[in-house]
C-alpha cells in the first residue's frame, strides 16, 4: 500500500517592519504549520478498507493505489450520489432575463434580434435534458439514492450527503463540480450530455453517455483506474484583504453577490488590516489566473432598463424597443497588471505584464496551453533565421517546421497526477524597471504580492476572489487535495 507523503508547504517566513531588500525578502505564510503525511487511499490503518456508503445502505469499497492512480481491488459501488446538472444555455436565457417576465413568445423573438436560434438553444437544451434522465434512471434502477441539483442548490451539505459525485454536461460543470469537493475519497465522475456540442475532455468517453449502466457495471466490477487529479490550493493574507468569492456565473444574473463582496472588501480597507494567511475554500483542478480585469460592470440603471424591456415588450408590437432599452455598462480601461513574484521561495522581482497563469496536469491542455503554445509561421520565421545565423545546412521544409512545433508545443503538456505547476506569464513588459527573468516555468510553489487596482485571482474560470495592492496569495500544490476521479476505457 502506497500512501502520499505530505510535503512542505512554506519554508519561508515573514520580514517585518517595511519592505526589505527583495533579494532578502521571502514567501509570506509563516502562520502555515507543515502538511504531515497524507493519509492511506484505503483510509486509517493498513487493511485499505473504506466504506463509502451510508447506515444498513453502505458499501465496503476495497482500494488499492498511490500517486499513480492504480484499479480497484473491489470495485466502487456508492450508495448515494449527488447528479450536478449543467444550466444549458435555454435555461441561463431564461434566467437572464426573468425580471421583465417574458413569455416563450417574447424570449424567441429576443434572441433572434441577438442572432441566436431559439429552436436550436431548445433542442440542445432537450438532449441534455434526456441524457440526465438516462443517468438518473440507471443509478435508481440500480437502487441508489439520487439528488438532482442545479449549480445555485449545488454546496457543501450536499457534498457531504453523497458517496459520489456526477457532474453531468461538460467540462464547465466538472470543474464546478469538483470546486466544492474538498474529500480527496470522494470521487467526481463527469458525464458528456452533449457531446456534439461538448468537447469533455474531463468525462468519461462519450460511449457513455448512451450507455450509463454499462459504465456503472464496469465501476462495480474494477475495471477502472482512479486518476488522481492534482490541484491548486491558495492562501490570502496582507492589508485588506477579502476571502468572499464571488460566483461568476451567477454574476452574469445579478448583481446582488458582487455587490456583498465589493461592500466588505470596502470594510476590510477602511480599517487596514493586517491579516494571517486564510486557506480559500476552493481548489483549482485547472488553473489560476491572476491579473487586472478589464471589466465591464452594469450601472444602477439595470432595474431600469429591465423595467423598460418589460414595458417595451407589452406595451408595443413586438420588440422594436429593445435595442434602446438594453442596460448600459460602464467600462474600465485596461492595465498593465503589477506584481511582485517569487518562484519556489526564490528572490522577488517586480513584474508588470497582462497577467500570471498557474496551471495544474489537468490545466495544461486548456488555457495554458493556448498561451504557451507556438504556430508554425513562428517556427519557420527561427528556423530561417539561426540557418542564416549559423550558415547551418538545414533543410527548412514543411515537415520539419511541423515536427519542431508539435514537439514544442507537446512539451508544455504533463501528467494530471503530477504535483507541479506551470506558471506562465502573459505578455510581460521588460525595461530597466520590470523585468521577466522566466516567462514560464514549472514549480511547487509562487508566491505574489499585488500591487494592482483592480485586479483578481479567478479559480477555473468561475469563482474571482478579489487581489489588490497588499494583498498577498501563496499558491502550491498539495497531494492531499489531489482530486478522485475516472478513468475508463473506450
Amino acid at each position: 500500500m502506497t500512501c502520499y507523503r505530505g510535503f512542505l508547504l512554506c519554508s519561508c517566513r515573514c520580514v517585518a517592519g517595511g519592505r526589505a531588500a527583495a533579494t532578502a525578502r521571502r514567501c509570506p505564510l509563516g502562520g502555515v504549520p507543515a502538511e504531515s503525511a497524507g493519509p492511506r487511499l484505503g483510509g486509517v490503518g493498513g487493511g485499505g478498507r473504506r466504506h463509502l456508503g451510508h447506515g444498513r445502505h453502505s458499501q465496503a469499497c476495497e482500494l488499492e493505489g498511490g500517486g499513480g492512480g492504480g484499479c480497484p481491488a473491489g470495485g466502487f459501488r456508492p450508495a448515494r450520489v449527488v447528479v450536478v446538472a449543467k444550466t444549458t444555455r435555454y435555461e441561463f436565457e431564461q434566467q437572464r432575463y426573468r425580471y421583465a417576465e417574458l413569455s416563450e413568445e417574447d424570449l424567441k423573438q429576443l434572441l433572434a434580434l441577438k442572432g441566436s436560434s431559439y429552436n436550436g438553444l431548445l433542442e440542445r437544451h432537450h438532449i441534455h435534458t434526456k441524457n440526465v434522465e438516462h443517468i438518473l434512471d440507471s443509478l435508481r434502477n440500480e437502487g441508489i439514492e439520487v439528488r438532482l441539483v442545479k449549480r445555485r442548490e449545488y454546496d457543501e451539505e450536499t457534498v457531504r450527503w453523497a458517496d459520489a459525485v456526477i457532474a453531468a454536461g461538460g467540462d464547465g460543470t466538472m470543474l464546478l463540480a469538483a470546486s466544492k469537493v474538498l474529500d480527496r475519497f470522494k470521487p467526481v465522475i463527469g458525464v458528456n450530455t452533449d457531446p456534439e456540442r461538448s468537447e469533455g475532455h474531463l468525462c468519461l468517453p462519450v460511449r457513455y453517455t448512451h450507455s450509463f449502466p454499462e459504465a456503472l457495471q464496469k465501476l462495480y466490477r474494477g475495471e477502472f483506474r482512479w486518476l488522481w487529479r492534482q490541484r491548486i490550493r491558495l492562501y490570502l493574507e496582507g492589508t485588506g484583504i477579502n476571502p468572499i468569492p464571488v460566483d461568476l456565473h451567477e454574476q452574469q444574473l445579478s448583481l446582488d453577490q458582487h455587490s456583498k463582496a465589493l461592500n466588505s472588501t470596502r470594510i476590510h480597507d477602511q480599517r487596514s488590516e493586517v491579516s494571517g494567511p486564510q486557506l480559500l475554500p476552493v481548489r483549482a483542478l485547472n488553473e489560476v489566473f491572476i491579473g487586472e480585469s478589464l471589466s465591464s460592470r452594469m450601472s444602477h440603471s439595470w432595474a431600469v432598463a429591465v423595467d423598460s424591456v418589460r414595458r417595451g415588450i407589452t406595451t408595443l408590437k413586438g420588440l422594436v424597443n429593445y435595442k434602446s432599452c438594453k442596460p448600459s455598462f460602464t467600462f474600465s480601461i485596461h492595465r498593465a497588471s503589477y506584481y511582485e513574484i517569487s518562484v519556489d521561495d526564490g528572490p522577488w522581482e517586480k513584474q508588470k505584464s497582462s497577467g500570471l497563469n498557474l496551471c495544474t496536469g489537468t490545466g495544461s491542455k486548456a488555457w495554458s496551453y493556448n498561451i504557451n503554445r507556438v504556430a508554425t509561421q513562428a517556427v519557420e520565421d527561427v528556423l530561417k533565421i539561426a540557418k542564416q545565423q549559423a550558415n547551418l545546412d538545414l533543410p527548412l521544409n514543411k515537415e520539419l517546421v511541423e515536427k519542431v512545433t508539435n514537439k514544442y508545443n507537446e512539451s508544455l503538456l504533463y501528467n494530471p497526477e503530477e504535483p507541479k505547476m506551470l506558471f506562465s506569464i502573459r505578455e510581460p513588459i521588460a525595461n530597466r524597471i520590470f523585468s521577466s527573468s522566466r516567462q514560464r516555468c514549472f514549480s511547487s510553489k509562487v508566491c505574489v504580492r499585488s500591487r494592482c487596482w483592480d485586479a483578481c485571482m479567478v479559480i477555473d474560470g468561475g469563482t474571482s476572489f478579489e487581489f489588490n495592492d497588499g494583498a498577498i496569495a501563496s499558491i502550491m500544490i498539495n497531494r492531499d487535495d489531489a482530486l478522485r476521479t475516472v478513468l475508463l476505457e473506450q
